[in-house]
């Protein structure tokens, strides 16, 4: 799912209609509306990953600044034989409520006198190309900063003389510390034992193009399309290895500085199952486009435009067990990574 996607452009207004000491501007054409979205939605950079394998639930207008999210607890088995005839008691349903805040969030540029509102104007695509590429990792950093804070937390082994030695903290970690087959698949044997649902037929990890690059050198590692047709694949999906998908990202979390070993970078690599975590739509106003026109507001001579975006956005995991994080190093990468 492409984000970008779901921003509507804002589109200029006739200039008398919103502006009452302006001269006559004409509007947009339909050509260039056309245009516009045509570059917003053509815009990936980076790939955005983190929001495609939630519960996405819209954003309830005139809710205030809170959601609730809805988590169902499983029922237990029902191993008692029926009597012929009778009906057995029902079950009820068990419904915890999470409730989460909900905040806006947005930026904008300024555009010059020089800006040409009734053609193709360069300075409006290239601000809204830098204008989606930052609101989408904006909105990503998001969810992803509220997923890396699950407590199911799995830390590679240190390796030595071709031992492994069991790490129990982040800063514990170390170059030898690398993620493999092995921990993907401790982590699968987690989210099995919790009876997490796969997502479609797999389970699903995001991955840093560092880590991916220790993990694809397994012999067990297929590449995505070999598997599965274009339509098939996930945003950013790579590979799989057994029954786990695997989406890269730049915006997988990296952690540096307090609390990892010194000098290294730490990486997080999540393995989702179904229903781990949901977060709210962009549709429906969640995200826009925002373009002003020359001479709105505080601007007499028609100096100044702008072009800007605004998002609502939130995320919260609903349940712990449906989600692992695995912290790894890298040998060949956490010596010069960037926390992020």
């Amino acid at each position: 799912m492409n984000i970008y996607k779901k921003m509507d452009l804002q589109l200029f207004a006739d200039a008398s209609a919103q502006l009452q000491n302006t001269t006559a501007t004409s509007g947009m054409s339909a050509e260039m509306k056309t245009y516009y979205e045509k570059t917003l939605l053509d815009l990936a950079e980076p790939a955005l990953v983190h929001d495609q394998f939630g519960d996405s639930y819209p954003i309830p207008a005139n809710n205030g600044k809170t959601i609730e999210f809805r988590k169902y607890t499983a029922l237990p088995k029902a191993t008692e034989p029926l009597t012929e005839g009778v009906t057995p008691a029902g079950q009820t349903l068990t419904v915890t409520t999470v409730t989460a805040d909900v905040h806006q969030y947005g930026g904008w540029v300024s555009l010059t006198d020089m800006l040409d509102l009734t053609a193709i104007d360069n300075n409006v695509v290239q601000a809204t190309n830098l204008l989606a590429s930052q609101g989408g990792r904006t909105m990503d950093t998001i969810v992803r900063d509220i997923l890396n804070g699950g407590t199911n937390v799995i830390y590679a082994p240190k390796v030595a003389d071709g031992v492994e030695t069991a790490v129990s903290s982040r800063v514990g970690l170390d170059k030898t510390a690398q993620l493999t087959v092995d921990v993907i698949n401790q982590a699968v044997a987690l989210l099995q034992a919790q009876n997490a649902d796969p997502i479609g037929d797999s389970y699903v990890a995001i991955v840093h193009p560092y880590t991916s690059y220790d993990i694809r050198k397994d012999p067990a590692w297929v590449d995505a399309h070999k598997y599965a047709a274009p339509e098939e694949i996930f945003n950013g999906e790579i590979g799989k290895i057994n029954n786990v998908r695997f989406v890269v990202s730049s915006e997988a979390k990296i952690w540096t500085g307090t609390g990892c070993p010194t000098g290294l970078a730490v990486f997080s690599t999540l393995v989702l199952g179904a229903h781990a975590y949901a977060t709210t739509e962009l549709e429906g106003g969640g995200m826009q486009h925002i373009v002003k026109q020359l001479g709105y507001g505080d601007d007499p001579l028609n100096q100044r435009a702008s072009v800007g975006w605004k998002a609502t956005k939130t995320a919260e995991r609903l349940s712990e067990p449906y989600m692992v994080r695995i912290e790894s190093c890298s040998e060949r990468y956490s010596a010069k990574a960037l926390a992020n």
